[in-house]
């Protein structure tokens, strides 16, 4: 079934249709004729409408890519993709022997010093690419040094020592997370999946328990958008049960209860999303470093942020919005440490006056943090401000709304 297909199947003239999305007719029949496909901010509210997921969407948007497969999509083998579909079918055999592998007594007395080198350097080359990630305006740009690692990896994976395994199942689980977040952030969420589930198969070989969890956190985040709030609390469940058994030093756990918050809020459990919040607050406990600034980032610095982002979740609004309004205060965000941060505060504040129908309260924050996408070209502002110009969508033709929402229409989305 293509896009035209459900949409009149679920009722929707292509009129009422982008309406109901806060786009004009024209575009929607572009959609459907194929020329160009909806912005990730509009892909929410298209698959509500729909009774779809996420994913489902870019299934009905993009069947080409995944009609030659019942179990893998194809877009996991074009020449596009982020991880090579020989390295990933040859590190989940890889990944299969390695208990049997790692049991096996070393052959020679120097294979210890030849695991510590060269998985040295993979943690080395790693640490690097992550903080490449962080720093580059264009994520992608770091897509195929990413893949040229992986391929290296795998090589010594197969050539290496039975006593080298575990020390290079802990590299493979730290670079497919990098490679599951190149992934989710061009929005090619099965394949960040994909590599998330690698990540944590990895880890867990490696018996690197913060490493293994952080792998699930970022695993359920690809359910987190697609609103499966169930699923991802199930996942981060399970992530919660490895942290146990990590360091008790580092904030990993701290971090699996600050993306517990955000699921207990899909679900409306708002006891268990506060219960969720304390237990990620107690990270200011903690004394030393708590974090590698690599696959484990989590500070608590952004904490104000993301409870008041939860309780606009829960519908507790006058709290969200005192709660966000000290976030912007905060040295981070007042002084323009992290424009990205405050830009996605903004727009949180201006979804508030969207609930509130208030609108002149979009249109303050909306501005602002239209300005700061533009000013810093960040592509997750940008997504979360075409949320809100379907949030913004029913308020009617007040004139600031409209002109607020075709600013935002006309934003380049990265």
């Amino acid at each position: 079934m293509d896009l035209a297909k459900r949409r009149k199947a679920m009722g929707y003239s292509q009129e009422k249709f982008a309406h109901e999305i806060g786009v004009d007719r024209t575009t929607v029949g572009r959609w459907e004729r194929g020329e160009t496909v909806p912005e990730a901010g509009l892909r929410p509210e298209i698959a509500k409408l729909l009774h779809l997921d996420l994913i489902e969407l870019d299934l009905l948007l993009n069947p080409a890519e995944f009609e030659n497969s019942a179990t893998l999509p194809s877009d996991l083998r074009n020449d596009s993709r982020d991880i090579d579909d020989m390295i990933r079918r040859e590190f989940l055999r890889l990944i299969a022997v390695t208990g049997t592998l790692s049991a096996l007594p070393p052959d020679e007395a120097d294979a210890l010093i030849e695991s510590a080198e060269s998985t040295g350097d993979f943690q080395r080359m790693n640490g690097y690419l992550w903080k490449v990630y962080q720093l580059a305006r264009s994520k992608n740009s770091v897509s195929p040094v990413v893949q040229d690692q992986l391929g290296v990896l795998t090589d010594t994976f197969r050539s290496g020592s039975p006593r080298q395994t575990e020390a290079l199942c802990g590299a493979a689980g730290d670079l497919f997370q990098l490679a599951g977040e190149l992934a989710f952030d061009r929005n090619r969420y099965t394949d960040a999946a994909s590599a998330y589930t690698l990540a944590a198969s990895a880890s867990s070989n490696a018996r690197a328990y913060d490493l293994w969890a952080c792998a699930l956190v970022r695993h359920s985040y690809v359910d987190l958008y697609a609103e499966r709030f169930s699923q991802a609390a199930e996942t981060l469940e399970v992530a919660r049960r490895v942290a146990l058994h990590g360091d008790s030093a580092l904030s990993t756990r701290h971090w699996v209860a600050s993306v517990q918050a955000e699921a207990y809020a899909g679900l409306r459990e708002e006891a268990a999303c506060e219960r969720a919040l304390d237990e990620a607050q107690s990270v200011t406990d903690l004394k030393g470093t708590v974090h590698n600034g690599g696959w484990l980032r989590f500070d608590g610095s952004r904490l104000l942020e993301e409870r008041g982002a939860r309780y606009a979740q829960v519908g507790r609004l006058d709290l969200a919005e005192t709660t966000l309004k000290a976030a912007l205060d905060t040295d981070a965000l007042s002084k323009g440490v992290s424009l990205r941060r405050r830009g996605v505060v903004l727009v949180d504040l201006a979804s508030i006056g969207a609930k509130r129908r208030d609108a002149e309260q979009v249109t303050a924050y909306g501005d602002e943090a239209l300005r700061l996408a533009r000013r810093t070209g960040s592509g997750y502002v940008a997504r979360r401000l075409q949320a809100l110009r379907v949030e913004i969508g029913s308020l009617g033709r007040d004139p600031r709304i409209a002109e607020l929402g075709a600013a935002i229409g006309a934003l380049r989305t990265p």
